[in-house]
């Protein structure tokens, strides 16, 4: 899928988790010295401030903590109504992202979810979330 929606711009900070999307893989940091889950990435762990992080998988699958439903795009290349939410990943850490695959007037805090990998470019896979079966 192509189209002119603004899209992120990895940096070395952040290709790990963005390699992953494309190999259909949610990637997350977690330092080694406390087992924080550090997102977005870091160069250190929000809450111990240690310097040694990993990069682990995440199961992807998670509830929803939050969301809300965008009636007035930023861009006119965003189709509305869209849904940005906050999904709570199983392993405890937070994320936010759009809801796809369901009617924003189905959406229910709660909801179980699983992410979905959508390749915008050739460089670029993002990870929406949907419910989970």
């Amino acid at each position: 899928m192509s189209d002119s929606r603004p899209l992120p711009r990895p940096t070395a900070q952040s290709a790990p988790h963005w390699d992953g999307c494309k190999e259909g893989v949610l990637r997350v940091q977690r330092c080694r010295s406390c087992s924080h889950f550090v997102f977005i990435p870091q160069p250190l762990c929000t809450k111990c401030q240690g310097l040694d992080l990993e990069w682990v998988e995440s199961s992807g699958r998670g509830t929803l903590y939050s969301y809300t439903v965008v009636h007035r795009p930023q861009r006119p290349v965003f189709d509305v109504p869209y849904t940005v939410a906050i999904v709570e990943l199983e392993e405890g850490w937070y994320m936010l992202t759009n809801l796809i695959g369901v009617d924003a007037t189905d959406v229910k805090i709660g909801m179980s979810l699983e992410v979905a990998f959508e390749a915008m470019s050739d460089e670029i896979t993002l990870p929406f979330f949907r419910p989970r079966a």
